[in-house]
């Protein structure tokens, strides 16, 4: 009865969410099949993401087989064929889609047993409203084909209790005003329709009973929520009620992790004597009594079993980059709860910020006001843990401060390259590493040229070569909107080259050459026909027949050429063609029918970019394409005219350019053919106490808005005709303001026409009133005895305060004021009350209802100030002319400081002013710059308390000696463990030698050796230890003015060397007879280089510059490259292969054939026009021949005569021939040309 108590607690899911604890929305899957009564006949498997696009599917059966698929374009939903349900096809069947991070969730699992049976349904529950009697429950039931029966049994009854008949795949059942008499045993059906004798199996039995007669208790976890493998952890649960049983369990297996026990008093104790990982989850408690009528559930605490933290991630906000004299907050994002956190600062060796447990909210953020360039630096943030454990810390990513006057520069590159293609345009890229609300383009060339991009993207055309010319860019942040920041690197985009004009300028010059033979044979022949009017019939005909057949070549080759010449250039731009993505497009809907607008509907589209061709409308997959209209809105109609049932779906649109498409629009749903489409609900997160507007966008202009909440009958606010969207204010945000909200829009005018109800929007307050600030007057530091006074300052006038101090249960004191801050006296100090004291505000009316708690302020009771530490930034060794800040920090927090160079051996001067945060920067190093610093704490009041030096610093000048040489033995590559030497050769004697490394603020060593050189031993190196390593020396007789620095050395603590790069150059496409060479680079000196082709078994090359030469003779040098190296020192070991390297076609086959074709075309050509002219120069030749002289022709000879050539010009000239002589006629044919 216990167990079934527990398994049957309906009302958990509130407490937890809608969702499973840190799951996230799983997709759907369901089955379709053409076969309404037998689907097994035919199945296809459907898979759906829950709330995004995606461009991959995955579909998983019994845990082993794995099927993908990568549709064309991303979408919401796949399907995954399976045919006929056989043997082989049975089996558990899940799915998942492909997000940022990786692979989702996967769906719920499908079981499919053997043919002629429906799939067993899934069974589960959905709690509404808190865990009480009378609280609404809903029963889901997953049957996963569509147009089935779903029938709610409950034990002890034959009739099934309720059954509806849904439209998709799954049905909720209701139980209203939960009661003792709905507790049972529930199970879910399902049959076909049209044959209701076939049944699926049960699904598995829900138990169902009330809970939540009892307050809630508390669980807490001591030592702590976080504890290693192995560790003991106790945890206490905690009630109002004496006498009761209690109850822990988790919830990620409620079944197998249910645990009771007697109580002590009104609390119980369960211990974890070795933890192990699997204990890792959420817990709760509750208490019963003997009736096993229970409590409410206790809050949820999550128990990490780890050997390491989890890694902290650490953000800028507004941004990374921050202007001289604004505000930071440093924001901490990690995955444990209940944990305080530190902030520290690359160089530092304590925390500069502490945020305990209880101090830390949903923000979990560091405040830096008022930043100047001494904040500059990197940044991290750690977990900070009031228990012991053996737990270690991970990495934790850091963020870099930059704080500057204007924005640090961004990086311009221009992709594919910098040199324009025939047709193809060129993006240029903006490019900076933290968050930015606007990029600009320039154009040196243009003075009033400039384009503005939000993602950084520029598209440039090369229309009339307009495009050429030098750019570069620029953004703004949105902390600063009006600074713009340091423009780019300047860029130049360069005319046409490369393989695609070098096809190009070959066709054209074919057609050129082919034109002007045509027009010269044209010619020709006009002149022939010109000169000669009468020929021979043979040689007239034989003439004739060369000119048709030199014509008959020249046009097929003129086709052929333009044909392939297409084609090459066809396939290379396809090959070359990319789509980039552009702005998101507006979706919404017109209707000349305010009252009816399901009469006559019309989608528009409407895009932010004036580039746009074309626009795409879907629905559930499919699409019309209109083109964009000439009008300068950018928009497109999609007519869908009065709705009907097929028109019902969901909607959204896409905007097309030429080399780009948008991302999609928002999904508008049409629902029924009379009612309007669905809102879609909006809001920021909602603070206590402020204003907070709920947007809800509609699709049709005029429509009236009204906002209802969960729980009252009529609306909450009603807003008249708007727009298509409406803002709906509340003024003040309270705790009955709290819930859940949904929006409908209407028509204007009676009878109102209703839209459905949008998705709801939950409301839930989880800030409360600002942190104050706490302030110690005189100071924090105070003698024994006297009296400290804390101001704590708030916001809000009329509040009530109180002062803690760390360590203590409740506040020690009160204050009530008029005004927003209240001061603390605390008389007679002693060394009892040094700690951290901090306070809070809140209201007299409602003293739940308070701030944060403000900044720690750590009191010293002491008659002594504790010792400050300096250190210099970014070394304390200087190049001569550079710039360095020497920083002193300590423990009290609020106090200035002085520093102090040491002049001779017993005087100290002042050197600079006073810094309230610890920071002395010294510009442009000289030699009289170096020396010993030292600094103190200098506070603004009177006091005698006394006051210790920090440590002392060297600050070494570089640049005024001859710069030495540093070597290494036994070479720059070590493995763990090893011992190395590093040997630093200076030029002069009396010499000290100082090691550096570079991140290092201190030097590693120094060294006072008798000759001309230093060894710097290193023994039993680490992976640490790997790093650039440099040196100097100074003389004995000027200390401290050091020579320049040696060159760098790397050295590598590896048991393998690092993996090179490996690139292509010119590009990683082969051109037209020209070679690819590809370049290995490694970071260490002397060694070989082999490059590997993917396969082929042998290396192909060895070099030792790393430069390889590839051909690509008959299409061998495609394929995929990777490279590596060995040291010459170590010729066994080899270094990781560098990451493969892909070589291309210019554009495949094609590109090939197209090579081949314009070869034959030419040798065709050439040909064709040396026939040509010799046969124009032997008919040269023949022409004189051509006269008519004294024929001997008897009346036999056939031989028609026609006139000569020559004889044009001599009219006066008369031809007797024979043959008209001896026939009495003369025939003349005219010879066609």
């Amino acid at each position: 009865m216990l167990r079934t108590f527990l398994i049957l607690l309906f009302c958990i899911r509130l407490s937890l969410g809608k969702t499973p604890i840190g799951m996230e929305p799983q997709p759907d899957l369901w089955i379709e099949s053409n076969y309404p009564q037998a689907p097994w006949e035919n199945i296809t498997l459907w898979c759906r993401s829950p709330s995004r696009i995606s461009s991959k599917f995955l579909l998983l059966k019994d845990k082993t087989q794995m099927t993908w698929i990568r549709p064309s374009y991303k979408t919401f939903q796949v399907s995954f064929f399976l045919g006929a349900l056989t043997e082989s096809n049975t089996g558990l069947y899940r799915c998942c889609y492909w997000k940022e991070t990786g692979w989702s969730k996967p769906s719920k699992v499908l079981e499919l047993e053997a043919p002629g049976q429906l799939p067993k349904p899934i069974f589960w529950i959905q709690a509404e409203t808190p865990p009480l009697p009378g609280c609404n429950v809903n029963i889901l039931c997953h049957g996963w084909l569509q147009d089935l029966v779903f029938m709610l049994f409950k034990e002890g009854y034959a009739e099934p209790v309720d059954y509806q008949v849904p439209t998709g795949t799954m049905a909720i059942f209701s139980i209203d005003n939960m009661t003792p008499e709905n507790e049972g045993v529930y199970i879910c059906r399902t049959h076909i329709q049209m044959l209701p004798t076939l049944w699926s199996e049960p699904s598995n039995p829900l138990k169902l009973v009330v809970a939540g007669l009892y307050p809630k208790p508390t669980l807490t976890a001591y030592p702590g929520p976080m504890m290693a493998p192995g560790e003991s952890l106790n945890l206490r649960c905690q009630g109002p009620i004496y006498g009761m049983t209690f109850a822990l369990m988790k919830l990620e297996d409620l079944e197998k992790s249910f645990y009771h026990k007697k109580p002590i008093k009104n609390e119980a104790h369960f211990f974890f004597q070795s933890l192990k990982s699997q204990d890792s989850g959420h817990y709760l408690c509750f208490y019963y009594d003997g009736s096993y009528r229970g409590s409410l559930l206790s809050d949820i605490l999550k128990i990490w079993v780890t050997d390491s933290f989890p890694k902290t991630r650490l953000l800028a906000q507004p941004s990374p980059v921050v202007q001289m004299g604004q505000n930071v907050s440093l924001r901490c994002q990690g995955q444990v709860d209940g944990v305080g956190l530190a902030l520290y600062k690359k160089g530092e060796d304590k925390p500069l910020q502490l945020l305990d447990a209880t101090s830390i909210n949903d923000t979990k953020s560091f405040f830096l006001n008022n930043v100047t360039y001494s904040d500059s630096g990197i940044y991290s943030c750690h977990y900070l843990l009031p228990w012991k454990t053996s737990i270690k810390m991970a990495t934790h990513n850091s963020v870099e401060l930059v704080v500057v006057d204007k924005p640090p520069k961004p990086t311009l590159s221009a992709w594919p390259s910098t040199v324009f293609k025939l047709g193809k345009a060129i993006t240029l890229q903006c490019r900076v590493s933290h968050p930015v609300l606007e990029f600009s383009l320039e154009w040196e060339e243009k003075e009033k040229f400039q384009k503005f991009s939000a993602d950084g993207d520029f598209i440039i055309t090369n229309v009339e070569g307009k495009g050429i010319g030098t750019y570069s860019c620029s953004y703004r942040v949105e902390a600063h909107p009006n600074i713009w920041s340091h423009r780019s690197e300047p860029l130049k985009l360069m005319g046409p080259a490369g393989f695609l004009t070098w096809n190009y300028v070959l066709n054209e010059a074919i057609r050129l050459s082919l034109i002007v033979q045509l027009v010269a044979l044209l010619v020709v022949v006009l002149w022939i026909r010109w000169k000669c009017r009468r020929l021979r019939i043979r040689e007239a005909w034989l003439l004739g027949t060369a000119q048709g057949v030199t014509m008959l070549f020249i046009i097929t080759a003129l086709l052929c050429c333009v044909s392939f010449a297409g084609l090459c250039n066809g396939v290379l731009i396809e090959e070359t063609e990319i789509i980039m993505p552009t702005p998101k497009p507006e979706l919404w809907a017109e209707t000349n029918f305010p009252l009816a607008p399901w009469k006559n509907l019309t989608l528009w589209c409407r895009s932010p970019s004036g580039s746009t061709k074309e626009f795409v409308l879907l629905k559930d997959g499919t699409g019309w394409i209109a083109t964009r209209p000439a009008s300068e809105q950018v928009r497109a109609a999609f007519p869908l005219g009065a709705l009907t049932q097929s028109h019902t779906g969901s909607y959204h649109c896409h905007s097309w350019e030429e080399m780009a498409v948008s991302e999609p629009s928002e999904v508008l749903e049409l629902v029924g053919t009379d009612i309007l489409p669905k809102p879609v609900i909006s809001a920021a997160p909602p603070v206590w106490g402020r204003e907070l507007q709920i947007r809800c966008k509609g699709w049709l202009a005029g429509m009236s808005f009204a906002l209802y909440k969960e729980g009252e009958q009529e609306p909450v606010q009603q807003l008249g005709a708007v727009g298509r969207e409406a803002f709906f204010t509340i003024q003040r945000m309270e705790d009955k303001d709290e819930g859940n909200y949904s929006c409908r829009m209407h028509t204007e005018k009676r009878p109102f026409k209703w839209s459905e109800p949008s998705e709801p929007l939950e409301l839930v307050i989880k800030e409360f009133y600002p942190k104050p600030t706490l302030l110690a007057q005189p100071g924090p530091v105070v003698l024994p005895g006297k009296n400290v006074t804390l101001r704590c300052q708030g916001i809000f006038q009329g509040m009530r305060f109180a002062l803690l101090q760390e360590g203590t249960q409740a506040p020690i004191q009160f204050q009530s004021a008029s005004g927003n801050s209240a001061d603390f006296l605390l008389h007679t100090v002693s060394t009892g009350d040094s700690g951290n004291y901090s306070c809070i505000y809140y209201e007299t009316t409602m003293s739940n209802r308070g701030s944060y708690l403000s900044m720690p302020l750590m009191i010293w009771v002491t008659d002594t100030f504790p010792k400050p530490w300096l250190f210099a930034v970014p070394s304390s060794v200087v190049a001569i002319g550079q710039n360095v800040t020497l920083w002193c920090q300590g423990p009290v927090h609020g106090v200035g400081y002085i520093l102090h160079k040491e002049v001779g051996p017993t005087s100290m001067q002042l050197w600079g002013s006073t810094s309230n945060d610890g920071a002395f920067p010294i510009t442009n190093i000289s030699g009289a710059s170096l020396g010993r610093y030292s600094c103190y704490y200098h506070p603004d009041w009177t006091s005698s308390i006394k006051i210790q030096p920090s440590n002392t610093l060297e600050l070494i000048v570089t640049g005024l000696l001859p710069k030495p040489s540093l070597l290494v033995q036994p070479g720059p590559m070590v493995a763990p463990g090893e011992n190395i030497t590093l040997q630093c050769q200076g030029e002069l004697p009396d010499s000290t030698f100082v090691l550096l490394k570079e991140g290092s603020q201190e030097p590693l060593e120094q060294q006072r050796p008798n000759g001309y050189r230093a060894d710097f031993w290193m023994p039993v190196v680490r992976g640490e230890d790997s790093g650039i390593y440099s040196c100097v020396y100074y003389l004995d007789s000027a200390p401290l003015a050091a020579s320049n620095h040696s060159d760098s050395l790397e050295i590598w603590v590896t048991d393998k060397p690092p993996k090179p790069s490996l690139a292509a150059w010119p590009s990683t496409v082969f051109q037209l007879g020209k070679d690819i060479t590809l370049q290995c680079r490694g970071p260490l000196p002397g060694v070989e280089f082999v490059l590997e082709q993917e396969g082929e078994e042998a290396p192909q090359q060895f070099s030792e510059d790393g430069d390889f030469i590839i051909n690509n003779m008959e299409g061998k040098g495609i394929g995929n490259y990777s490279c590596s190296y060995r040291l010459q020192a170590f010729p066994d070991i080899w270094s990781e292969p560098s990451d493969s390297l892909e070589l291309v076609g210019a554009a495949g086959p094609a590109a090939q054939e197209c090579t081949v074709g314009n070869i034959v075309r030419s040798s065709l050509i050439v040909v064709v026009v040396v026939a040509l002219g010799v046969v124009l120069a032997i008919e040269w030749k023949k022409w004189p021949r051509l006269r008519t002289r004294g024929s001997e022709t008897d009346g036999r000879d056939q031989t028609i005569v026609l006139e000569e050539c020559n004889q044009e010009g001599e009219p006066d000239t008369t031809t007797n021939s024979p043959s008209s002589t001896s026939q009495g006629i003369s025939v003349e044919l005219p010879v066609p040309i």
